[in-house]
């Protein structure tokens, strides 16, 4: 059993929430705590409401928390009513500090990010939103993208976000889909030392909306003033339990993009599991997550505001003009709680950057980071050139639950490569292929037996539940299935190999995309790579492209030693039987890698749905790339 790389301090655990909410439901320890919350998930889903103070009413006797079902069928809180706009609305003092690329900041306390809220909120009632009715922004990460779902919310509409970097067809597509009553963009977004302005893409987007009534745009880059109507008290209306709160969407590289329709009691118990007691935020933090409006993490960073904390919001490159600008953010406002995506760990890392021998980070309590597996050699880094003092949690879940399946936990000590804990409520499982738990230290299935409140209501337009029941529940009959290949450790913890859809299989034995990238993207010449499985004489062959760094060749030398390191530390069969460079790899707009457009492009299937992608333009390189190889 390897030594863990930080373990917290003793009055670190006395002082932790998740200690005090043990006491307070009268479980010993993190394990007895978590199977209590599975199998009487009324008794705990009604002590995170307590502990949280939700402000609402739960409903009468005797089924008020909890009403037991199938994974369809179960309820919970199903007479309450409450608002989740009211939730994060209800606190006095500093609610966010904004800031942008370009150096433009401002802050927002609570009670003018209620009077912005009420603001939107007259336009929408001008409009004529009323209860179920949808309202779409084009926003970047700001104080309007809250205060529009807020306003939404309070009046029983429905909140659908996309990051104003989206092309006219990737907005239509989503957009389009749940015909929205209003629309509402900003003038543009900062990126790597641009203004980029949407007006005319935002104007094309709202001309083949369906049903649109009113587009509003605001100014944010002059940061001029708001064309809203007077107002300065929002409406909250106490609705459901299982009102929808927001529609996201998949990342759509397969056709068009799911809409997926989230409770908003459900995201909001789950966001305060995840924030209040497994990362420890209390009201005062200060917590920041590099998101967009097209990503859930932005969805899951806003519910900070009902636990009380501050947040950091962010509009731009987080490497533009050079990598200190969040860690300047760090320094400067106190930050208590840093998120992002492991890619931007993993680029830190290629840099060398010693960011704590750089800036004061002393306040940090907590870095987070997901989107992708975050290697074993990027908690090296994080311990070495950030914080020797610091929780790392890698957290995992997806879009499909607007939160986290495993995640991370205060009181347990971080194992290098691994996820500390299975989340309260989330009956976290492996699979094997037969269906069965798999052993120890066996890779599987990730899967989930038991209901969560945090399970979609539906799929927009989706008749009889065909399309939602055939994503999750028809891999393994009626247990959740998300799609990712994980294994559980010795040490309790967990590590995810990639997507279990783009797992490879030569020789019939399943690997893991990350055991690759892993091994890959430690070499000093390759900024990053994809892996896929191409068909290949009745067998399946991995074929390896790389993006290397400027001024190295992809030589003969170079190869060797990619397989080398792949040989000695994976396996053989990891070993890939062609190695391609490209000049860029494409992703989605949450920066994932899109390991199933790769491989559709080199089989010459046309992609469904190339607007899901920020570089559409990167699939034609590999075609050429691989014959080239293959010359």
């Amino acid at each position: 059993m390897s030594a863990p790389l930080w373990h917290p301090r003793a009055e670190q655990i006395a002082s932790a929430n998740i200690t005090a909410f043990m006491k307070q439901v009268g479980q010993p320890d993190f394990d007895a705590l978590h199977s209590w919350s599975i199998k009487n998930q009324g008794a705990f889903y009604k002590a995170v409401w307590d502990f949280f103070h939700i402000k609402g009413h739960k409903g009468a006797l005797p089924y008020y928390a909890y009403k037991g079902g199938d994974m369809r069928t179960a309820a919970y809180f199903p007479y309450a009513r409450l608002s989740y706009a009211e939730n994060l609305l209800a606190r006095e003092g500093q609610a966010l500090l904004v800031a942008r690329e370009d150096g433009w900041s401002e802050t927002y306390s609570w009670a003018e990010l209620r009077t912005l809220t009420a603001r939107y909120q007259a336009l929408m009632r001008e409009a004529g939103v009323d209860m179920g009715d949808r309202v779409a922004a084009l926003v970047p990460n700001c104080a309007d993208a809250i205060a529009i779902l807020c306003a939404a919310n309070g009046l029983g509409a429905i909140t659908a976000t996309a990051s104003p970097d989206f092309g006219v067809e990737g907005a239509v597509d989503r957009f389009g889909q749940i015909a929205p009553k209003v629309f509402i963009s900003a003038n543009g977004y900062v990126y790597a030392g641009k203004h980029h302005r949407v007006s005319e893409k935002a104007a094309d987007i709202a001309a083949r909306l369906p049903g649109l009534v009113t587009h509003v745009e605001f100014d944010y880059l002059e940061a001029g003033a708001r064309d809203l109507p007077p107002a300065n008290t929002p409406i909250f209306t106490p609705l459901p339990f299982d009102h929808p709160l927001s529609i996201l969407f998949s990342s759509g590289t397969t056709g068009k993009p799911k809409c997926i329709v989230h409770r908003q009691g459900g995201v909001l118990l789950k966001h305060l599991i995840e924030h209040g007691l497994h990362g420890d935020l209390k009201p005062g933090d200060r917590s920041f997550f590099f998101t967009t409006c097209g990503w859930m993490m932005w969805n899951w960073l806003i519910t900070g505001l009902a636990n009380g904390q501050t947040l950091q919001l962010y509009d731009g490159s987080p490497f533009h003009p050079r990598p200190r600008v969040l860690w300047e953010l760090v320094e400067k406002n106190r930050l208590t709680y840093f998120g992002c995506g492991a890619k931007y760990i993993d680029g830190l890392a290629k840099l060398k950057y010693k960011v704590g021998e750089r800036f004061d980070v002393s306040t940090l309590k907590t870095l987070a980071t997901t989107g992708s597996p975050l290697v074993h050699e990027a908690f090296d880094y994080v311990y070495a050139n950030i914080k020797a003092d610091l929780n790392l949690a890698s957290i995992s879940g997806g879009t499909d639950i607007v939160g986290c399946f495993v995640g991370g936990l205060p009181t347990r000590p971080v194992h290098r490569g691994q996820i500390q804990a299975p989340i309260l409520g989330m009956d976290v499982q492996v699979f094997n292929s037969e269906g069965k738990p798999a052993q120890m230290g066996e890779r599987g299935e990730l899967v989930c037996p038991s209901p969560f409140p945090t399970m979609p209501t539906q799929f927009w337009d989706d008749a009889g539940d065909e399309k939602y029941r055939k994503a999750y529940f028809t891999r393994f009959n009626g247990v959740w299935h998300h799609g990712d290949f994980m294994e559980v450790t010795n040490q309790g913890g967990y590590i995810i190999h990639g997507r279990s859809d783009a797992t490879l299989n030569p020789g019939g034995v399943r690997i893991g995309t990350a055991e690759i990238y892993r091994q890959v993207e430690t070499l000093e010449a390759v900024e990053e790579a994809v892996v896929v499985g191409q068909p290949h004489r009745g067998d399946v062959r991995l074929v390896l492209f790389v993006k290397l760094k400027v001024g190295w060749p992809l030589d003969e030398r170079l190869k060797t030693a990619i397989k080398t390191r792949i040989r000695e530390n994976a396996s053989p069969r990891h070993v890939p039987a062609l190695i391609a460079q490209v000049a860029d790899i494409p992703k989605t707009r949450s920066g994932k890698i899109s390991e199933l457009a790769v491989r559709d492009a080199i089989a010459g299937i046309p992609i469904a749905n190339v607007s899901a992608l920020a570089n559409p333009e990167a699939l034609e390189l590999f075609l050429p790339a691989l014959h080239e190889q293959l010359a």
